[in-house]
Formats: structure tokens, sequence, C-alpha cells
């Protein structure tokens, strides 16, 4: 009890003075604010702000299901409670028709609201502070431009401390520096303008990082890849061979993947499939081929140590004969008797990475709920995988992804239904 006292008072010790600095912070900002010179948006402006409002996705979280665009409403479930998106569109008393373009670059760069008020990192602002004042300029004009809904903004479901800004205050000192993007003058502009778009707007290293228990992530482990919190889904290393890194890809067909949600032997799934229909298929095709040579250029990360047979079924009750049948009876038709898949239409099984990686969170998922790649209009019927949850039982689902990561050359481990059953049950929720 002594220790959680000392605890807490030196938590709220530290709340207090941060606290006072991000107060300190928020008068000069004030300033900053008023003496901003009134913003008279043309229309090339509106419509390159949709253009980056496209390439932030911005939608997808500031539209709740069957609600109006960028009206706010959406609840983002986080392991400290339920943050709700505000309303985006010019409303003077529920949106932001009272905001300046000062007050949007603000909550852009700084996080900050239009009272100086502290946002949840929910809102990706520890990516989107590297967006430029111009960016955000055009960004706002096209907000301002659409059509005004009058929604209130529903308040948090957080629990204390995690609903305090002196909480806020602490985790940004932890977490958080404002910065633009400045480019390397080492590299060439397609690297430097891949690197803004990667780290900036499409703030890729939200799902594609690991967490800690404060829901922060580390600069020096950014897109080494993550489990997105309260989702069950696994956002693979953009760094690792071993899971979705493309240093060893054709540029053209990291191209076809964020263009179109599929290339050969690869589509996308689950909360990807989302940022190719919502967001990267929209994109100019020099901004795709920048985001691409981007990504080939990561550094790459060490090779995962390949584990023993017997380890790799160390735990489970894998039954060879049993797996194999479960995969020609619900599998083989569509994806073949020896894992080859269908070109154009289903994945290989045989060597694909989804498959082999260490985490199966998303290859169970798939199985107990099945799913499409992105319509596009380079794949616009797309072909899908229909669900098994209420097919399989936790054992066979074991069994057959168990099947699926050791057949044909794969060399992953089994899996037991214990592990099924944890991600069936977060599918409940």
């Amino acid at each position: 009890m002594k220790t959680w006292s000392r605890f807490a008072l030196g938590f709220c010790l530290l709340a207090a003075c941060t606290a006072a600095v991000v107060w300190a912070l928020n008068l000069r900002d004030e300033v900053d604010v008023k003496t901003t010179a009134a913003f008279a948006p043309s229309d090339s402006l509106i419509a390159r702000g949709a253009y980056l409002a496209r390439a932030g996705n911005c939608v997808a979280c500031h539209t709740a299901r069957g609600g109006p665009s960028y009206a706010g409403g959406l609840g983002i479930a986080t392991p400290f409670g339920t943050v709700f998106t505000s309303n985006l569109t010019p409303d003077a008393n529920t949106g932001i028709g009272s905001w300046s373009s000062a007050h949007f670059w603000r909550a852009l760069h700084n996080g900050r609201s239009k009272s100086g008020r502290l946002l949840y990192p929910a809102f990706p602002y520890t990516s989107y502070t590297q967006v430029t004042r111009e960016d955000s300029d055009a960004m706002f004009a096209f907000l301002r431009s659409q059509p005004a809904v009058n929604q209130p903004n529903q308040p948090n479901t957080l629990g204390f401390p995690f609903n305090t800004q002196a909480a806020l205050a602490v985790w940004r000192a932890l977490y958080f520096k404002p910065g633009v993007y400045q480019p390397d003058a080492g590299r060439s502009a397609e690297w430097n303008r891949g690197a803004y778009l990667v780290g900036g707007l499409g703030h890729c290293s939200a799902c594609h990082s690991p967490r800690d228990a404060l829901g922060g992530t580390k600069q020096s482990l950014a897109l080494a890849g993550g489990l997105i919190p309260m989702q069950n889904w696994y956002a693979p290393s953009l760094a690792s061979k071993d899971e979705a890194g493309v240093s060893h890809w054709d540029r053209e067909h990291i191209v076809k993947l964020l263009r179109n949600g599929v290339a050969p032997g690869a589509s996308v799934s689950g909360p990807m499939a989302e940022v190719v229909l919502r967001s990267t298929q929209y994109l100019s095709q020099p901004d795709l081929e920048a985001m691409a040579q981007y990504l080939k250029e990561l550094p790459g990360s060490i090779p995962r140590p390949e584990a023993p047979p017997a380890a790799r079924m160390a735990g489970t009750s894998f039954n060879p004969e049993k797996s194999a049948k479960l995969y020609e009876q619900h599998c083989a038709q569509c994806h073949g008797d020896k894992g080859e898949g269908v070109a154009n239409a289903y994945p290989p099984l045989a060597g694909n990475r989804a498959v082999t990686m260490a985490s199966t969170e998303n290859l169970v998922q798939m199985v107990l709920g099945g799913g499409f790649p992105p319509a596009t209009a380079g794949n616009p019927r797309p072909f899908g995988m229909p669900p098994f949850v209420l097919v399989l039982d936790d054992s066979e689902v074991a069994a057959l992804v168990s099947h699926i990561r050791t057949a044909w050359g794969n060399q992953a481990g089994a899996i037991t239904p214990l592990e099924v059953n944890r991600i069936r049950a977060s599918q409940a929720h």
C-alpha cells in the first residue's frame, strides 16, 4: 500500500509539472492563433485538400457507420476505454466551423484542440505532426467545403486517470515531440516524398509498430510490426522479409498491392483492406511509386531464427491426418491440393508469409471471419473467403491452421485450440 501511495504521489507531481509546461505552451499558441491572417481557399486548394484527406484516410475514423461523412461519432476502442471521433464538418456549434486554419494546424501539429485542450493520441497526431502547414491548410479548406452537420461530439468513456489532461500531459512528455518532416538531403526527392507519406499522412506506424503498456511507441521500432489494440489483428513488420518487408519486391508489385489490394502472390485483408479501399487506391502513380521506393529501402530487421520441428509442435495435439482431411474438405477447392492457389483469384498458401510468420492472429481471424480484398478499379470483383466461425470448432480451426503452417514446405509452428478460443472471443466483442 505504501509503494502504491508513493507511486501515486510521484505520478501526480510529474503530471502537475508537465501540465504547467503545457499550459504555458498553450498561451503561446493562442497568440499565434489570434494573429493568423484571414483564410480564403481557392478551388485548387480545396481539390488538393480532398486528395490529402484521402491520403490520410480521415473519413474512415471521422464517420460513424451509416452516419454523415466527417461528422464523427465513431467509437475507437482502446485498452483504456473508448474514444469517440470528433465532428470535422464546418458546423459552427458542433464541428470546426468556428476554427481557423491555425487552429486546425495546431491540432495536426501539436495535438491540441481549438481551446488548447490536449487531444487523445487515438487521433494520430504523433504522425500528423510531420504534415506541412501548406498541406494542413489545404485539408482545412477541403473540410470547410463539406456540408455542415449539426452533430454534437460524444464524450469519451475513459477510466481514471486516463481521462485527465494531466495524464495526457505525462504521456506526451514520454512519447510525443512535435516536428514537421525534414527532408533527408542524402536521399532522392522521390524517397523523401515516400517517407513523408508513409510517416506523416499515411500514419502507417500507428498500426505497424509495437506499443507498450501505456500505448506508446518508440521511434526505433517504427514499422517493426505490432498487434493492433483491441482488434486482435497483427500489422506485420514492414522491415522484415519474414513478415511484410518488400525490399526484395519489384516496385511495380508494391504499387499494385497499394493500388489494387492484390499483387502476384499477395493480397491485403483485415484493417489493411480498408486502408486500400478508402485511401491508397486513390493516390497518384508518382505518390505510390514514392511510397514503394521508401518501403523498399527500409532497413531490414534481423531474420527470425527458425525453431526445430519438435519445438514447433511442442504443447499442441497436432494430428497430421485429421488436419489434412480438414484442409481437403474446406480449403483445397480454392487454394489447391498443395496450397498453390489460383492466380488472380485465391492466394497461394505454400510459402505465403501471412501463413508462416510467427504471429497467427491474422490467419485465425481469416478462417473464423472470412473476408474479401478491397474492391478497387484494378480489382473490381475480388474473390473472397467465407467465414468458418459457425462451421469449425476451436480444435478443428487449430488443426486446420496447423496443417497450413506445416505443409508444402512451410516451416511454421502448430497452434493450440486455446489460441483459437482467445481470438474467437475477441471477435464476439
